[in-house]
C-alpha cells in the first residue's frame, strides 16, 4: 500500500471562510498561530464543521484490495477515480501462472492477508481468472471472476470534515485491518501543519 498526497488546500482558505462570517479579516495572521487556533476552535470545538469543508485533499492510493475499495465507497462525501479492471486486465493475461505458494510473485496482483490458507486460495482464484482471460473471454465478463483481494489504485479527493469522520471510524480497531492501515497512512501523508485538526480523531487503542 502506498499513499501519496497530490494536492491540498492551504489553511488560510479555511481561516478566510471563517472570518467571512464576522468580517474579521483584519485579525488574520496569514495562516499563522492565530488563524490555526481559529480553525480548530470554530471547526472542532464549536462544531461549526461546515467551515472545514473548504479544506480539500487529493490522494493517490496504490496497492489496495477491491475489498477495501468497497469500504471506501461507503464514504460518500468523497470523489473516487479508480483504475479500470475492464481496460487493464491484460497485465494479468500475459503473466506466468502462479504456484499456489508463490506469495511474492502473486503479491503484484493481490493483497496478501498473512493467512496462508486464505492467500493460497486467493492465488488459485487469480490463476482461474487468468485462464478465463487466456480463453479469450472479454474483460466485461472476465471481471466477474475477480477475487476481492485483487489490487487496484485510485485518486481520492475528500474534504476535511469528511476526512475527520473517515479517520474516526477507520482508525478504530473494529475497522477492517486493511482500511485501518490506510487510515493511518492517510494521516501520515497529511501536511504537518494540518495534522492538529485530526489528532483527536485517530484511534490508537
Amino acid at each position: 500500500m502506498k499513499v501519496t498526497l497530490l494536492h491540498y488546500t492551504p489553511l488560510p482558505i479555511a481561516a478566510h471562510a471563517i472570518r467571512t462570517c464576522w468580517q474579521s479579516f483584519d485579525k488574520s495572521d496569514g495562516g499563522g498561530p492565530k488563524d490555526q487556533e481559529l480553525i480548530d476552535r470554530v471547526g472542532n470545538k464549536y462544531k461549526h464543521a461546515s467551515t472545514l469543508e473548504h479544506l480539500v485533499y487529493t490522494f493517490y492510493i496504490q496497492g489496495i484490495s477491491r475489498a477495501l475499495l468497497q469500504e471506501l465507497a461507503r464514504h460518500r462525501m468523497a470523489s473516487l477515480s479508480v483504475k479500470s479492471t475492464r481496460y487493464t486486465l491484460k497485465e494479468l493475461k500475459n503473466a506466468e501462472p502462479f504456484d499456489e505458494n508463490d506469495f511474492e510473485g502473486a503479491s503484484k496482483y493481490i493483497v496478501l492477508t498473512g493467512n496462508e490458507l486464505v492467500d493460497s486460495m486467493s492465488i488459485k482464484a487469480l490463476n482461474n481468472l487468468q485462464k478465463v482471460l487466456q480463453e479469450g473471454v472479454s474483460n466485461d465478463f472476465a471481471k466477474y471472476c475477480l477475487p476481492e483481494c485483487y489490487k487496484t489504485e485510485l485518486t481520492w479527493t475528500i474534504n476535511a470534515r469528511s476526512l475527520q469522520n473517515f479517520l474516526a471510524l477507520r482508525s478504530s480497531k473494529s475497522a477492517l485491518w486493511e482500511i485501518r492501515k490506510l487510515a493511518f497512512a492517510i494521516f501520515d501523508a497529511l501536511p504537518e501543519d494540518h495534522k492538529y485538526l485530526y489528532e483527536e480523531y485517530i484511534s490508537h487503542s
